[in-house]
């Protein structure tokens, strides 16, 4: 595609190179030069370097150098042309190319302008609209008054099926690479948020690229649905062109620059805990937008600060995936530490009622492994050589996962010291631990922990069984009757079912699980009831799941009826009839006439079952 060489430079002339590379990297003046940690190799001193004035930078560790347009070749892997757009459309400069050019281009443009248009929508509504006094309410009464609202620019959702789409006359193209909306089961554009506040979510550059929306709770919002149905408390877009979870921090657009001058990032778990950091005098707080901290989070957190403080309650933070924190530190040259708050507080209550103790638990973070040894040692009884040898053998298993030996010899000589134990037994357990991970238990657990009645195989569970199970979680009225036993192929999955087709709470069945000592279903159930959902389910879509769920039983039969045939057990003649006629069934699932083929299904999977168990 031929650009002309006078709007390359245009565009070039229009980048403003050391903004540009600070959305990936922190840069601090130096002389007339600015200079960072290297973004395209690890390293401890900064060799990168950027001038401002020539629109060049060059890295005296690996030798990289180029302008705008070869650092966003590189950063974003694309060619020269996409990145000459991608700037074009950064630097607001339009260019002219033929009407075939870069479809994928002008849909992500579209989408952009799209959701800034419904950022500024859902803004003034909660600003200005009367049916959003109860969503003013409950933000004054979190500690969120109109100029924090103004500065996140948050807004409200109305209580209508598709005000949005209406309002800014959204086609379904745009709903759907937007996240803001789709089509439902009437063919109808509908809103994907309703009733609810909404956050904006930016990338670093500042540019509107998702939403996430909050339920508003009683006495401020509805009471609890009579059906039993549970709202998500959150709801953030689905991943589209413009935007990706796990590579996204919500409020770094606005938290890099005291990022960069404090040298450290919070973590924090919601929107509203990050709000209460900016509240509280610490600009610098980002939080993961319905994802765990993951690898790409990191990757993007040590470009800006090398101290990463996870600012969780003590139970999020106690159960943060280890050994991934321990490699990610290494690898990323970072030191992750974690704020210990006050026991059964969140930072934006604390905020409220105490800032100072907010400010003080951020600078008195403690390192990731002395905060999960702590937890450990002060739940011990120590007052019996008993509890100081259980109390041992737990912090020993929690220092086996840190991967480095003088880490671990450091803080088992304090554990020692606490426990009255002598180190030098003590050492070579760590190590056995460390070279053979098998051989611990959970370091989180409690003292009594009840042995598991099974055990996962490591095999993923079944995403069929997986849906059904969420449906009958947030959903029960939509799949009452559609479900039984059968279907669910997994033995996991299928105690998971029976609990939930009991008439006990679902917290009764968590804890019911618990007291049997099936710690996987246990979590597996514990995750789906706080799973955040994308959307609402629509009729055809519970039909869906429980058709994949149908076919997925129905396959596993198959493969018992071929063992008896091959066994002996059945002949032939009616094996090679059932086999025929089960298939048949199945093709008709997901015609006109699915639900008597359901039905036919579902009363050949019981049969079986009750001939399996007579």
């Amino acid at each position: 595609m031929a650009i002309s060489p006078d709007e390359i430079a245009q565009v070039r002339a229009a980048t403003d190179i050391v903004a540009l590379i600070s959305e990936h990297v922190a840069l601090k003046k130096s002389g007339r030069r600015w200079t960072g940690l290297c973004p395209f190799h690890g390293e401890k001193t900064p060799s990168f370097s950027v001038n401002a004035e020539e629109g060049l930078y060059y890295c005296f560790g690996c030798r990289a150098s180029g302008n705008p347009f070869t650092f966003v070749r590189e950063i974003q892997h694309v060619d020269f042309i996409e990145a000459l757009r991608m700037l074009a459309d950064r630097a607001g400069i339009e260019l002219h190319e033929d009407a075939n050019a870069g479809p994928a281009r002008k849909d992500r443009q579209e989408f952009l302008k799209v959701m800034e248009r419904a950022v500024d929508w859902y803004h003034d509504r909660l600003l200005n609209s009367p049916d959003a006094r109860s969503a003013r309410d409950y933000l004054r009464s979190r500690g969120i008054s109109g100029d924090v609202a103004r500065q996140f620019r948050l807004g409200w959702a109305p209580d209508e099926w598709d005000a949005l789409t209406n309002a800014l006359k959204l086609n379904e193209k745009v709903l759907l690479g937007t996240g803001l909306g789709f089509v439902n089961k009437r063919d109808r554009r509908q809103d994907s948020l309703r009733a609810r506040i909404i956050f904006p979510i930016f990338d670093p550059a500042g540019k509107a690229i998702a939403v996430g929306g909050r339920i508003l709770p009683p006495p401020f919002g509805p009471a609890p649905r009579e059906d039993g149905r549970i709202e998500p408390k959150y709801k953030n877009s689905p991943e589209t062109t413009i935007y990706s979870k796990r590579r996204t921090l919500y409020a770094l657009n606005w938290a890099k620059d005291d990022i960069i001058k404090s040298g450290e990032i919070i973590v924090c778990e919601g929107y509203t805990d990050v709000i209460a950091f900016f509240a509280a005098g610490m600009p610098r707080a980002v939080a993961t937008c319905g994802t765990a901290l993951g690898e790409d989070h990191f990757r993007m957190m040590r470009n800006f600060a090398k101290r990463i403080v996870l600012a969780y309650d003590a139970d999020q933070a106690g159960q943060s995936a280890a050994a991934s924190v321990y490699q990610w530190e290494r690898q990323h040259e970072v030191d992750v530490a974690v704020a210990r708050l006050p026991k059964g507080s969140d930072p934006a209550e604390l905020a409220q009622r105490d800032p100072e103790a907010l400010r003080q638990a951020v600078a008195d973070a403690v390192p990731f492994l002395k905060f999960r040894l702590e937890r450990v040692l002060d739940s011990a009884n120590v007052a019996t050589a008993e509890g100081r040898a259980r109390a041992a053998e737990l912090a020993m298993e929690v220092l086996a996962e840190h991967p480095s030996e003088i880490v671990r010899d450091q803080y088992l000589m304090q554990v020692a010291d606490r426990l009255r134990l002598d180190f030098a037994p003590l050492r070579p357990r760590v190590a056995e631990l460390a070279r053979n991970p098998a051989q611990r238990s959970s370091p989180d657990s409690r003292p009594e922990v009840v042995p598991t009645r099974r055990r996962s195989t490591g095999a993923p569970m079944p995403r069929p069984g997986l849906e059904a199970l969420r449906l009958c979680v947030h959903f029960p009225s939509d799949v009452k009757g559609r479900l039984i036993v059968p279907y669910f192929v997994n033995e996991i999955q299928r105690d998971i079912f029976e609990g939930l087709s009991s008439d006990r709470s679902l917290s009764e069945v968590i804890e019911d699980l618990q007291r049997r000592g099936d710690e996987e279903a246990s979590a597996i159930l514990s995750q789906l009831a706080v799973d955040e959902l994308e959307r609402e389910y629509t009729a055809a879509d519970v039909t869906a799941v429980v058709s994949q769920l149908v076919r997925s039983a129905v396959r596993a039969e198959l493969k018992n009826v071929e063992r008896d045939l091959r066994e002996g057990r059945m002949a032939p003649d009616v094996a090679m009839a059932t086999i025929r006629d089960v298939k048949e069934r199945l093709e008709y699932l997901e015609t006109a006439q699915g639900e008597t083929a359901e039905n036919d299904l579902r009363a050949w999977l019981l049969e079986r079952s009750s001939s399996a168990h007579s």
